[in-house]
């Protein structure tokens, strides 16, 4: 009873903190890195369900980003339609076109599946580098707005709208995500990390449960694309379809611990934070320091703690509750 009371104190203060964070860290490059946390958070929770408990190990998790960009960004540009209505769009043309592309890989598993992610990701961003309805390698400029437009998702007087938004999204995947897992298809789910032809001798349609997870991950990662659409209005293959994107992603998973719905967030809220700061405090030469930093931090964890950080903090947390 003690340890649920605690539990429920420690969110209600968490919660308390990220509500008022944008009033105390009034400088707009802090509330655009915990942006950043909130968006990475929502694509680590969405490639987890795919890696961390389906065992589908994706390097193809920035495709589903830019096909939420580009649905969203197209919809506004030609149709006039609010990013609002693009954005719910996007999602489900992510999870559609998953469950497409996968279904003729639906027997893959280990590193052939991973293969042909990585094939797909490369596929998308070639058609869109190719396509000039969608402006081919140039990418899509959005049109600024005169005043700030909640309608066209554009606020130009302060960040702190983006920052909400954001919360708001990270934390309906997250909740979303959860309960997803603690119901039948997690349960199933967590069979087929385990082994999936035991799974399969006790009746659980694979093929099935594996489609169910890459469409929900890609809906929730095509949510964090058209975000980040609104939030540069601009947008090309390079940049939103990218190989640097997924394996970030893959990182701070792993990082934080894979199969954990707290995990990735945990990944994310030390690592994001961490790559920004060494990027604005070395300039250009941060970038790539940033990711040398970022490499050996995975390299050190995998060695002394290969579950991820989140076991690490379960231990912890154990031992605090033994002592009381």
């Amino acid at each position: 009873m003690k340890t649920r009371l605690r539990d429920l104190m420690l969110f209600f203060l968490l919660g308390v903190f990220l509500l008022i964070y944008p009033f105390v860290f009034t400088q707009a490059f802090y509330q655009h890195i915990m942006i950043m946390v909130f968006m990475y958070g929502l694509l680590a929770i969405s490639w987890d369900i795919m890696g961390g408990y389906a065992n589908l190990f994706s390097f193809g998790q920035s495709a589903f980003f830019g096909i939420g960009a580009y649905v969203s960004t197209l919809l506004f540009l030609h149709w006039e339609i609010t990013p609002w209505l693009g954005m719910v769009a996007g999602g489900f043309a992510s999870g559609v076109v998953g469950i497409i592309v996968s279904y003729p890989t639906a027997r893959l598993k280990g590193h052939y599946f991973a293969i042909a992610t990585l094939a797909f990701l490369f596929v998308v961003q070639i058609v869109l580098e190719n396509w000039k309805f969608v402006g081919g390698a140039q990418g899509l400029t959005l049109p600024l707005t005169e005043q700030s437009s909640f309608w066209k998702f554009q606020f130009r007087e302060s960040k702190i709208p983006y920052y909400y938004i954001m919360l708001f999204l990270l934390g309906l995947g997250f909740l979303l995500a959860k309960g997803t897992l603690n119901s039948r298809v997690g349960y199933y789910l967590r069979a087929l990390r385990e082994s999936q032809e035991v799974a399969q001798s006790l009746g659980v349609n694979t093929a099935k449960y594996r489609l169910m997870a890459i469409a929900l991950s890609g809906f929730l990662s095509a949510l964090a694309g058209t975000f980040y659409a609104q939030y540069v209005l601009y947008i090309d293959p390079s940049s939103v379809i990218s190989l640097n994107l997924s394996v970030e992603v893959v990182l701070i998973s792993v990082f934080g611990g894979c199969g954990t719905i707290y995990g990735p967030l945990i990944g994310t809220v030390i690592l994001i934070p961490l790559t920004n700061l060494i990027r604005a405090s070395l300039g250009g030469a941060g970038r790539g320091i940033a990711y040398m930093v970022f490499g050996g931090i995975i390299i050190l964890i995998c060695v002394l703690q290969p579950d991820g950080l989140v076991k690490l903090f379960e231990r912890s947390k154990k031992a605090v509750a033994r002592e009381v």
